[in-house]
């Protein structure tokens, strides 16, 4: 079926059937939902170079994706990943991904935005005063920020998770069981996300007039090898922590292979919280000892930041909103009081 049939069947313009279908705002919803639905039941889809030379969009949502040696496929990512693409799929929209070196994206943002290639980007792992944020602002195309950056001198539109207050409540909670020497095993420290984590732990130790320690902090790429060394490094010293709060359930993988391989206990010798991105693959209540947790949904989060990249490519969304997600604290049999 082509537009024209749509249109006569409907009884409808095509103009007004087109609208619809890409999201312009003055269409009312009951005309939309009435068209997308006629579309869906007789298998209709818009020919996209006509649709691109009609609306001038492209329908695609852009990710510029660092690549290297050095860069490693993260699970967390993929999951994102899924959630966004759950919502792409399910709206007529396409995710496109433009690899580009690690040392230089700003190149390959610079040609996708000059070649109108795509409509809307969004970004994921911000840094402190991040350049990405930045020069997408200065060029002017739509896009979303996973996560917050800090330092910049002006505002834009982000999704993310209350870090900060998730890791202080699980701090907290700990300190409370009488626990004092309390460590964390986080993710990549230049990474907004695990700067807002460790300022939670250290604003809960600061609460109860404790500290954190420089040799209870591990930062590192998130796997499980690296949980399981930093857990080593960690219970092997003179100064063991009593309690490990651990940036995601891949590097608890290690933490409870290390404690293991040492002989403690969960949660007699050691307690233990993760945060939880709720991957369907790994989860916390299978662990040999079932983890406490601080709990968010990472796919949610891929689904939400396509949900307003829509809204934007439409013109339904415009401005510089923030949201910050609330953290479920959800507790299970990983912690103790101290001995």
């Amino acid at each position: 079926m082509n537009l024209k049939q749509l249109s006569t069947m409907l009884q409808l313009s095509q103009t007004t059937v087109s609208r619809a279908l890409n999201g312009y705002p003055e269409v009312n919803e009951e005309t939309r939902r009435r068209v997308v639905e006629a579309a869906k039941r007789h298998g209709y889809r818009p020919n996209p170079s006509a649709r691109r030379l009609a609306t001038g969009k492209a329908g695609m949502i852009g990710y510029v994706m660092p690549t290297g040696a050095a860069v490693d496929i993260d699970p967390h990512f993929v999951e994102f990943l899924s959630g966004l693409g759950d919502y792409a799929r399910g709206h007529e929209l396409d995710l496109v991904l433009s690899p580009a070196d690690a040392q230089d994206e700003e190149t390959t943002y610079r040609r996708i935005v000059a070649n109108k290639q795509v409509d809307a980007l969004y970004m994921s792992a911000p840094r402190a005063a991040d350049s990405r944020i930045a020069l997408a602002h200065q060029l002017g195309i739509p896009f979303i920020v996973h996560g917050r950056s800090e330092g910049l001198d002006f505002d834009y539109p982000f999704i993310d998770i209350d870090n900060e207050g998730a890791f202080h409540d699980a701090t907290r909670l700990l300190i409370q069981l009488g626990h004092k020497r309390i460590a964390v095993i986080n993710g990549d420290d230049t990474q907004t996300f695990a700067i807002f984590r460790e300022r939670g732990v250290r604003r809960a130790l600061s609460e109860s007039g404790l500290a954190l320690d420089f040799r209870h902090i591990r930062s590192e790429v998130m796997t499980e090898e690296n949980g399981y060394r930093a857990a080593r490094c960690l219970l092997e010293a003179s100064d063991a922590p009593t309690a490990i709060v651990c940036s995601s359930l891949i590097m608890a993988l290690g933490v409870v292979r290390a404690a293991r391989d040492l002989n403690l206990s969960l949660p007699g010798d050691l307690s233990l919280v993760s945060h939880d991105d709720v991957f369907p693959w790994l989860k916390p209540e299978h662990f040999s000892v079932p983890l406490t947790t601080t709990r968010s949904s990472i796919r949610a989060a891929g689904a939400r930041v396509a949900e307003r990249l829509a809204a934007r490519i439409s013109g339904l969304e415009d401005g510089a909103r923030g949201e910050v997600w609330p953290v479920d604290l959800v507790v299970r049999g990983s912690i103790a009081g101290a001995r």
